[in-house]
């Protein structure tokens, strides 16, 4: 039964129709959306605190860059704020607004989500030992991967209710490349227990092109019809 279900996970409108009825369960009643925006409201003020000590050593032009984990739980903050109006209007997610300004928002949320999300799976494994040894490690390990694996699963939600374009496909892009070259070119990155070289910047960058290819699976285009 069990290897039955997950061979129809292969359909892709079965898989649409698992991720629609999740989100409509996570983020399309008030109550479940208000715990969700509480938790991101968290991740947000947990992400700025990680950065804080750290932030008047980097310009303030290069912040949004530098900040990756926070701005993406703003952004995702942002979002889910924009379709509370739906929600408490008793509408379906998917009756939300598709507008190009929003097509521009829910894209580079899902991608810098997606991004900064499986991210931490490589930058603290590349030093395990480091950090699984340390007296915090239950914090800067373990609380790190599950709250960033977080990003992914909201993340993963938004095509339910969002459109995208090609124009927000390449400007997420364009912010992802800007992101490695920030962090890994200018030395602007995250604060780690070690010294990043190529490895974590090329994966870096593997996993902005990533999450712009599967933004580009998972949201339908502006233009489409509804279905």
């Amino acid at each position: 039964m069990l290897v039955s279900h997950l061979r129809r996970l292969g359909d892709a409108r079965v898989r649409r129709r698992v991720r629609d009825a999740a989100a409509a369960e996570l983020l399309g009643q008030p109550r479940s959306l208000t715990a969700v925006v509480a938790l991101t409201t968290a991740m947000v003020g947990i992400g700025v605190a990680y950065y804080l000590d750290t932030l008047l050593s980097v310009p303030v032009v290069l912040w949004p860059l530098y900040a990756d984990s926070a701005v993406a739980t703003t952004l995702c903050l942002i979002s889910l704020v924009t379709i509370a109006p739906t929600v408490v209007a008793g509408a379906p997610l998917t009756s939300v607004p598709a507008t190009r300004g929003r097509a521009y928002l829910y894209t580079v949320s899902f991608v810098w989500l997606v991004q900064f999300g499986v991210w931490p799976l490589v930058s603290l494994n590349l030093a395990f030992d480091a950090y699984v040894s340390a007296p915090d490690a239950w914090v800067y390990y373990w609380g790190v991967l599950g709250t960033h694996l977080l990003f992914v699963g909201i993340a993963l939600l938004f095509p339910t209710f969002g459109r995208t374009t090609p124009g927000a496909l390449v400007v997420a892009l364009c912010l992802g490349v800007a992101n490695v070259v920030v962090d890994y070119g200018l030395g602007y990155h995250p604060p780690l227990v070690y010294e990043p070289g190529a490895i974590l910047a090329g994966v870096t960058l593997g996993i902005a092109v990533f999450a712009v290819w599967l933004a580009s699976r998972s949201f339908r285009r502006l233009d489409a019809p509804s279905t």
